[in-house]
């Protein structure tokens, strides 16, 4: 009987974790099903352009994962019940239990609103294809000299506000941040960016906690009323609450805790990857929900899982960070070098350089999610026979 592995979630990690395990386990012995709600790939590192007005590329799954052995399913995940090991599934034909004896959760994450009053009635989220596509129809119908508002200044607050900003320099486009300017980076970092920034004209409202989105406009904790004709809100992330609603354990925050190896320290049949997981890295700080923390957690639980189910040893190299990459609109860029548990050091990348790096980046991860079948091995590892060998505690 074949192993039956279910991977929820196509982003990043999820159809890594996917294309990873189709690599290293014998087809004879494994069933692998990818479970989306969308067909294509979301490059979510380019929603920011998408928004803009620039147009991605089209990668169907199917077409990515033809010849693979995984099964791809489109449907909505509706429930996980990890006691019955199954996930409940909604699609065109109706709803459908699927059953599994390994699980690998990737539903990532979406837009946090922080239950700030009125953003999710008036602000506009780049965290999802739907969101960078409404948000892409109004800044169209936008009239020079309106003003755009960006709240939030982290790596998506900064990659939109500029991209924002060169694409359309006949608005009036802003920066609200909680923090002062780029506060994490370094000094070099910090000096960067508001060169880019003042020559692209943007307007910076620093020490401004946001406490509150109007139709027209932003309410800051100290009482200042800052105009918007367009509020876009990109305050960090949430997770999807699927995992909260089982029996996993998980987080305040909704992020299913797990071992060294990305396996739930509740249920050890399930592994979560990408931003759906707490798992703590270099210096005991958990990861951040990032496409930097995403691909390796999803290469390592893909490893875990075929060690687990072959027989062999655990992948013991560690998740860690080397550098934070920012891009500045299509022609500037910022490669922040960082310690491994994240933290800025001196050395910098800036300019045409640092966006070509940028770039770099964005089309090696996107090409690690589109070719899983590139240097398939021809002789894929053997699922144990003896099932009493494949331990629980590996």
């Amino acid at each position: 009987m074949q192993h039956r592995i279910i991977v929820l979630g196509a982003g990043y990690a999820g159809a890594m974790a996917a294309g990873r395990l189709a690599k290293r386990l014998h087809q004879e012995d494994v069933a692998i099903t990818l479970v989306n709600a969308e067909p294509d790939f979301v490059e979510r590192v380019r929603l920011h352009q998408l928004a803009t007005g620039q147009d991605l590329r089209h990668r169907p799954y199917r077409e990515m994962f033809a010849g693979t052995g995984v099964e791809l399913r489109i449907s909505t995940v509706t429930g996980v019940d990890v006691d019955r090991r199954s996930v409940a599934v909604v699609d065109a034909q109706g709803t459908e239990e699927l059953a599994y004896d390994t699980l690998v959760y990737a539903l990532g994450s979406v837009w946090n609103t922080h239950d700030v009053p009125g953003v999710a009635e008036h602000a506009y989220e780049i965290a999802s294809r739907p969101g960078a596509l409404r948000l892409r129809e109004r800044l169209a119908r936008l009239d020079a000299g309106q003003r755009v508002v960006v709240v939030g200044g982290g790596l998506t607050g900064l990659e939109a506000v500029t991209e924002i900003a060169e694409s359309r320099p006949d608005l009036d486009v802003a920066l609200a941040v909680r923090d002062g300017l780029g506060d994490w980076l370094s000094a070099r970092g910090r000096a960067h960016l508001r060169k880019v920034f003042g020559r692209l004209g943007i307007t910076v409202h620093e020490h401004a906690s946001v406490t509150a989105v109007g139709a027209d406009h932003v309410a800051t904790a100290n009482g200042d009323v800052i105009p918007a004709a367009v509020t876009v809100w990109t305050t960090g992330f949430a997770v999807h609450p699927i995992a909260r609603a089982s029996a996993l354990e998980v987080t305040d925050s909704g992020q299913i805790v797990v071992e060294a190896n990305l396996r739930s320290v509740s249920h050890p049949d399930v592994y979560a990857v990408g931003d759906a997981a707490l798992m703590i890295g270099p210096g005991g700080k958990p990861l951040r929900m990032s496409c930097a923390s995403g691909g390796p957690t999803a290469w390592k639980a893909a490893e875990a899982i075929t060690a687990r189910l072959t027989g062999g040893a655990p992948p013991k190299t560690p998740v860690r960070y080397f550098n934070q990459c920012i891009s500045l609109g299509r022609e500037e860029g910022l490669i922040q070098y960082v310690t491994a548990d994240d933290r800025a050091v001196p050395a910098v990348l800036t300019g045409r350089v640092a966006a070509a790096y940028k770039e770099a980046i964005c089309k090696s991860a996107v090409w690690a999610v589109a070719n899983p079948s590139f240097r398939l091995p021809t002789r894929r590892r053997r699922v144990t026979r003896d099932r009493s060998a494949v331990s629980t505690t590996l």
